[in-house]
């Protein structure tokens, strides 16, 4: 891969809307960048399938995304960090990554209860990446854990502030709240666009991480230190491409980004091993 200049786009992907949390932080802290956003909803939850699935699916975006010139990855769902982060920087050793981790490094510090909920995805919980966080940082906490099955599904349709929705939630943290949790951590980039509900039902003595800063500030970090920040000052250009339905992802952006959108389309092929441009694009 040839040597990629500071005015090429950042890559971001996730298996659906949730990594709009990711580049929603993004756009706030470095404006001046422009982005590809990926949204695989053809496979969207990834956090029921199997790790092989999703190492594939990663790898086969990253390809696709390399292709299209960008110069820096930010793996913007918490399955795929889990699944494929490492591998994947194997795969494209000159290519800075950003992944996602359960932000139960702060949420250990912080806690004054030593009770943290800890709301992530079948996958993210089975990870070697969560395990090695829990036992690096996670000593002498106890982290009440529940996979709020549904709920990707629910936020993918848009469905915020829905009774189901609530209901998940409900079923997820009334039982962690009489055990005393103070912290919640957000371990699925779907999930911030919940927070309002969360924090309804856990009340303000419980404190509620989000990610999605984070992530964005160490994209930052590796741009400076690669030489590749765009410090120009116009505003960045975002290309949204999704492997689903452009119609539904077009609808999402104004709520979930806060920016409407041009949405291409792409599909996969070669036994689902490689994505391509395809059809036209749909324009909010």
């Amino acid at each position: 891969m040839a040597a990629p200049s500071p005015f090429a786009p950042l890559g971001v992907f996730d298996s659906g809307v949730g990594g709009l949390s990711v580049l929603r932080a993004i756009r706030q802290q470095y404006p001046a960048e422009d982005v590809i956003y990926l949204a695989d909803q053809a496979h969207v939850p990834y956090g029921s399938r199997s790790l092989e699935e999703v190492r594939a699916f990663s790898e086969g975006i990253t390809r696709f995304l390399v292709d299209e010139g960008i110069k820096l990855m930010v793996v913007a769902c918490n399955t795929a960090s889990a699944a494929a982060l490492r591998y994947l920087r194997e795969r494209f050793p000159t290519l800075p990554f950003v992944g996602m981790e359960p932000a139960v490094k702060p949420a250990a510090e912080q806690t004054q209860s030593g009770v943290v909920g800890v709301l992530a995805t079948p996958a993210t919980f089975q990870g070697a990446l969560y395990a090695s966080v829990v036992e690096r940082f996670a000593q002498g906490v106890t982290l009440l854990q529940d996979t709020c099955e549904g709920l990707v599904g629910l936020i993918e349709a848009g469905r915020l502030e829905d009774g189901q929705t609530r209901a998940i939630l409900e079923r997820a943290l009334r039982p962690m709240l009489t055990r005393g949790i103070d912290t919640v951590v957000l371990g699925c980039t779907h999930y911030p666009f919940v927070i309002p509900l969360i924090e309804e039902i856990v009340g303000p003595g419980v404190r509620v991480i989000d990610p999605a800063p984070a992530v964005a500030r160490q994209a930052g970090r590796l741009l400076q230190m690669h030489g590749l920040a765009n410090t120009g000052q116009s505003v960045g250009r975002v290309r949204f491409i999704t492997s689903g339905d452009a119609g539904r992802l077009t609808a999402l952006l104004p709520r979930l980004l806060g920016e409407a959108g041009r949405v291409e389309t792409a599909e996969w092929v070669d036994r689902g091993r490689t994505l391509r441009l395809s059809g036209e694009a749909i324009e909010n």
